[in-house]
């Protein structure tokens, strides 16, 4: 069975916290006694995690040019939990039941993992319900993403789906607003309805929105821009379009 990494305090802590029993062990820095890692240690013992302390040589050797371990990896059992289609289509039934509107992150053609990772990070935070992404040509739940995400890859839904252009029609059919950030869009986010079900689908930087991706939005929106930077980072521009959301969807 395959091995993956998990590594950096956030992503090991919520890893432990939601899914312990990945965990087949733990590889910390031998000597650190600080009281971020006391908390993993104590998870870890919890759930009668093996443990074993190497030096910084040995860590890094792991990670590689990934990123920064922060003196703790963990190594689990077989790849990332990714949901598909059916997941989905279960999701939207569960928040219909609960009478709970659906706000959904899509991300097309985000190729990059670190902006994968803060995607996650700014959406779980947001209160999205899940976040989808098509299964080719996107960047997957790498270490690096799940690194950056600081443990929202392990409490956020990822999707991946096989085709993008269908997967966003059957959203409209459950009643579900497309919205596209497009930086030609006449509307601006804050001229924008964000209320109600929605998913916000974001493009990759340079290319953007793929033609039947942005055939298949209710609207386009743009975030105004004062200054002469013509575009924002992909997660950047996330964060802004889900918190102006956010913002509407607190005050009704």
């Amino acid at each position: 069975m395959s091995q993956q990494l998990v590594y950096g305090l956030h992503a090991v802590q919520a890893l432990l916290k939601s899914s312990p029993h990945q965990v087949q062990e733990l590889l910390l820095l031998r000597g650190r006694k600080d009281q971020r890692l006391q908390k993993i240690l104590k998870q870890a013992e919890q759930n009668d995690i093996p443990l074993r302390f190497v030096d910084r040589r040995t860590l890094d050797e792991k990670v590689g040019d990934e990123g920064n371990h922060q003196g703790v990896i963990a190594l689990c059992a077989g790849e990332t939990k990714v949901h598909d289609e059916r997941f989905l289509k279960d999701l939207l039934q569960k928040l219909e039941q609960k009478s709970e509107a659906p706000f959904l992150l899509v991300l097309d053609g985000v190729t990059d993992p670190h902006n994968l990772g803060a995607c996650l990070r700014t959406a779980e935070a947001a209160g999205v319900h899940a976040v989808i992404a098509p299964k080719d040509k996107s960047a997957g739940l790498t270490p690096t993403a799940r690194k950056v995400a600081c443990g929202a890859a392990e409490v956020l839904p990822f999707v991946t789906v096989t085709n993008l252009a269908r997967t966003l029609q059957q959203l409209q059919q459950a009643g579900i607003w497309i919205f596209g950030a497009a930086g030609e869009a006449e509307q601006d986010i804050y001229q924008s309805q964000l209320t109600g079900p929605m998913a916000l689908v974001m493009g990759a930087e340079g290319s953007g929105l793929r033609r039947l991706t942005r055939e298949n939005c209710d609207h386009l929106i743009r975030i105004p821009m004062a200054g002469e930077v013509s575009s924002l980072n992909v997660s950047v521009a996330t964060g802004v379009c889900l918190f102006e959301a956010v913002r509407q969807r607190v005050r009704i």
